[in-house]
């Protein structure tokens, strides 16, 4: 292993306090979030912040006060992300790896199982990080400290493995094991919140 948006995960999410696994893909998609923020996004909010408190009473300023507000969220998933990409330690699932290895399911695999009805599906084991990307697209990732995750590390091709989901216990047949490269849904550039020209016009 080398060293190396989403919504933000609640302070107390315990994937937080573990291991910051990540494929490289994941981790170049939060590289590209802080760049975006830092050198793109907070500038123009911060100068509506500054256009916005000249424009007399701060108290009852929307403009200043939605500013401010933006201009604090960002710094906090500007925060959140310095932290995030610190901590990271990159999985990269195409790399070399033992026959061993090979043969059980680790982060990085992708995973095909049946349930206990026969109905088969695939899904690759990713970073916390890197689950609900895009809302739009089901990409079948699911991250290594979730229930699903948890049942599927270690696993052999032909173990029958038990998902502890909420509705009670469910067993897996694990059909297929897999090592190959991750597709990661790229940060995409929002559409510009301001326009400060127009509001220095």
């Amino acid at each position: 292993m080398r060293k190396g948006y989403t919504r933000r995960p609640k302070d107390d999410d315990p994937a937080l306090h573990a291991t910051n696994y990540i494929t490289p893909g994941g981790l170049q998609r939060l590289k590209d979030e802080y760049h975006f923020l830092l050198v793109k996004d907070r500038p123009v909010v911060a100068e509506v912040v500054a256009w916005a408190a000249s424009n007399g009473d701060r108290s009852e300023n929307a403009d200043y006060q939605y500013a401010k507000r933006r201009l604090r969220q960002i710094d906090g998933r500007i925060r959140f992300l310095s932290k995030r990409i610190q901590a990271a330690e990159v999985v990269d699932p195409e790399a070399p790896r033992s026959r061993l290895q090979e043969a059980k399911a680790y982060f990085g695999a992708t995973v095909l199982y049946a349930n206990a009805a026969g109905v088969e599906r695939e899904v690759s084991i990713v970073g916390t990080d890197e689950v609900n990307l895009d809302r739009n697209l089901d990409r079948n990732h699911v991250s290594w400290v979730s229930p699903l995750g948890r049942a599927l590390m270690r696993s052999a091709e032909g173990d029958t493995v038990i998902l502890e989901a909420p509705g009670g216990k469910e067993p897996l047949k694990v059909l297929e094991i897999r090592y190959e490269r991750i597709p990661v849904e790229p940060f995409h550039e929002p559409p510009a919140s301001y326009d400060t020209a127009a509001k220095k016009s």
